[in-house]
């Protein structure tokens, strides 16, 4: 097994400051830190961390979060005059606001699950209906048949943590980085849900993932609200890049108002757009959520980012393509095999999978129905971990080309746009 890491993934727009921006919370970039490249050894990532502790106290700081290895800089709460320090600083690149960030708006039965004391059993195994559309039950990687053989790759979930516990989960560590350092417990129940459809174990009882048994890395980046800061997602990505030899991919379901400016953050001044970059450029394949705003992905991030791969949701009730299935009894009333309502589209979009209706892992050792492109994109995560426990040096660039290449071919009926991304395949896999 591989040591205890965790990862990060970031989804957040920032905002370049003038001078004359008020005090408050910040993150400040380093000049030599926009972009970092290849991953330090353990010495140069401890200058590193001194230079950008050394800056910090120039600025008059004391950070809640040192970077050092995505990017180079630290978040704090800086009064007007340790502001100005910093942006006057030749060493400094930019300084950007500590904003909000948050799930996905939620769909349907989401918010009814968060108001249960918890799910339901499921004393046998079932699969989904969304593993067996993307083609789970024919991966021979994956070999989906009630016996307990673990896919040995390695998944960072980027949400409100995951229960460590859960019987239908192979958790294997985890960071808080919304607490700076305290347990990654799940009290809402996303990312737990989230895991379960990457990764369900292949058992005799509960659900089955697409990648069944993969090792899952809880990275609580978010409240138990669903809501975080910029500062703490880039806690996540920092450590992610600096692990990244370890992980393989990582699944996000974060998202903010921004855009790409086609330069990894240099031009805008995004440090989260830089620091994701810095992490692909490691090897991480990272997956997120389109969102669900039945708007266009360009306007959002880290959806509108080349280097991720963004991943819409569709209806589907009975696992085949083709259409005709009538929805399920207490679901959203969807029209089978079409793209769903409130997925966010474009022409960032890189693939679709299903998002409608989806059972999964929840809080309690129990199940629980949930919709969202937040349920779409772990699915996509399951089939790059797949695709990665074959080609373990295949890049974030070779994973995107391998999923295009063997998808089920669009267009997908009801996408408002013109551009015909497939549905996700696993069965040659």
């Amino acid at each position: 097994m591989k040591a205890s890491l965790y990862v990060g993934i970031l989804a957040v727009a920032c905002l370049t400051l003038a001078a004359t921006a008020n005090a408050g919370d910040y993150i400040v970039v380093l000049k030599d830190g926009v972009h970092a490249g290849a991953v330090m050894n353990p010495t140069a990532a401890a200058a590193a961390r001194r230079a950008v502790q050394a800056a910090a106290k120039r600025h008059r700081a004391v950070p809640a979060f040192v970077y050092a290895h995505a990017l180079r800089g630290y978040a704090a709460t800086l009064s007007d005059a340790a502001l100005a320090r910093a942006q006057a600083d030749p060493a400094v690149a930019f300084v950007a606001e500590d904003r909000e960030v948050s799930l996905p708006e939620p769909v349907g039965n989401i918010i009814a699950a968060k108001k249960t004391p918890g799910g339901f059993p499921l004393p046998n195994q079932i699969t989904p209906f969304g593993v067996v559309r993307v083609g789970g039950k024919l991966s021979p990687t994956a070999k989906i048949d009630g016996i307990d053989e673990r896919v040995n790759v390695d998944i960072a979930i980027l949400d409100t943590g995951v229960q460590r516990d859960h019987p239908d989960l192979n958790v294997v560590g985890g960071l808080d980085c919304n607490k700076k350092g305290g347990a990654f417990a799940d009290l809402d129940g996303h990312g737990t849900h989230v895991a379960g459809i990457a990764a369900a174990i292949d058992n005799a009882f509960g659900v089955v993932g697409v990648a069944p048994g993969a090792r899952i890395w809880a990275v609580k980046v978010l409240g138990d609200n669903g809501k975080g800061k910029l500062s703490s997602l880039l806690c996540g990505v920092d450590w992610v890049t600096a692990n990244s030899s370890l992980i393989d991919v990582a699944n996000a379901s974060v998202i903010a108002k921004g855009a790409d400016d086609g330069n990894c953050g240099q031009t805008n001044r995004d440090p989260l757009h830089g620091a994701i970059c810095a992490a692909v450029a490691n090897g991480v394949t990272i997956v997120v959520a389109a969102g669900n705003d039945s708007a266009d992905v360009a306007d959002f991030v880290p959806t509108g980012y080349d280097e991720v791969t963004t991943v819409a949701a569709i209806a589907d009730y009975n696992g085949q393509p083709g259409g005709g299935a009538a929805p399920l009894p207490d679901c959203l009333d969807e029209t089978d095999d079409t793209m769903a309502f409130f997925s966010n589209f474009g022409q960032d979009v890189d693939m679709a999978a299903p998002g409608v209706c989806i059972t999964s892992t929840f809080l309690g050792s129990s199940y629980w129905t949930m919709h969202g492109t937040s349920m779409a994109s772990p699915n996509v995560a399951g089939a790059a971990a797949l695709y990665k426990a074959n080609n373990p040096t295949a890049s974030p660039a070779d994973v995107k080309a391998a999923l295009i290449a063997n998808w089920e071919p669009g267009p997908i009926p009801e996408d408002p746009d013109t551009f015909s991304e497939g549905v996700v395949n696993v069965s040659t896999f």
